[in-house]
């Protein structure tokens, strides 16, 4: 039977179909630019909203949700129940039963819905450091709460629980994955300065700033104010490590040393 990948051209979806390649496994992958797949597997030209179309012959699912709403997301959780399909999806950290988040409707569409599930619920993920990328070139990033600790996962730790989740028996389970440290935005910000080979330093912006930072960029107001709130309760009180993927995967999680040498292209 062949495993279905969405999002497989992503940060996380493109270890997911590399891993199960590496494996011999038959992969179906999901993208809207063929031509950004590097494995040899069955590509399949669409989006989410394409999903009902391409499951002949699948019986797992790699499910990555593209967008900030839950809207949508019934009729493709039906599609993969009507066929029977386990579904792993790359759900978030924190997520509860009455959640606001978007995850939080999509794990209870797919409860609901009868069919297997795994749901790994991410911690925050290193890549989205790369926003400071122009900044570690100046040699100064600017930023809010530079103290608050984060716990961020390495994207291929992420895709290496998946591929656990898709090959063996994970069905039912909620997998909590994270870094296997916490660091602080500012000892976040030295270590990427160590993997390009250059001394970057922290400098505090004032939250008002950074506010209209975020909206200026189209963020939505509520997002921002509750992002900006968590990153100042991080300060007091930093996010804590479990050691899943080291459970899962039997391999301890990357650290972000590891993930800024990985990138250290992406910065310089």
């Amino acid at each position: 039977m062949t495993i279905l990948v969405t999002g497989a051209t992503g940060n996380v979806g493109r270890h997911v179909v590399a891993g199960l390649a590496a494996d011999g496994l038959p992969v179906r992958a999901v993208t809207r630019t063929p031509s950004r797949v590097r494995a040899d597997v069955e590509v399949a030209r669409g989006g989410i909203a394409d999903v009902d179309g391409m499951l002949d012959g699948v019986d797992r699912a790699f499910l990555v949700w593209p967008h900030m709403t839950a809207d949508g997301a019934e009729p493709v959780v039906s599609a993969l129940a009507s066929r029977g399909v386990h579904v792993v999806f790359l759900s978030a950290r924190g997520v509860t039963d009455d959640s606001p988040m978007f995850h939080a409707r999509i794990e209870k569409l797919l409860r609901d819905s009868g069919t297997g599930w795994t749901f790994l619920r991410a911690g925050g993920f290193a890549t989205n450091t790369l926003e400071w990328a122009d900044q570690v070139r100046t040699g100064v990033v600017r930023w809010a709460h530079g103290g608050a600790g984060r716990s961020l996962i390495h994207e291929r730790d992420i895709a290496d629980v998946a591929v656990a989740a898709l090959t063996s028996e994970h069905a039912g389970a909620a997998y909590e994955l994270t870094g296997p440290e916490t660091l602080t935005q500012v000892e976040q910000v030295r270590v990427l300065g160590a993997a390009v080979g250059r001394e970057v330093r922290w400098e505090e912006m004032p939250v008002d700033e950074a506010r209209a930072s975020l909206l200026a960029r189209g963020w939505d107001p509520s997002f921002v104010d509750q992002g900006l709130a968590y990153w100042a309760s991080l300060v007091e009180r930093p996010e804590t490590v479990t050691g899943v993927v080291e459970e899962v995967t039997g391999k301890p999680a990357r650290t972000f040393a590891e993930w800024a040498t990985d990138h250290a292209a992406d910065f310089r």
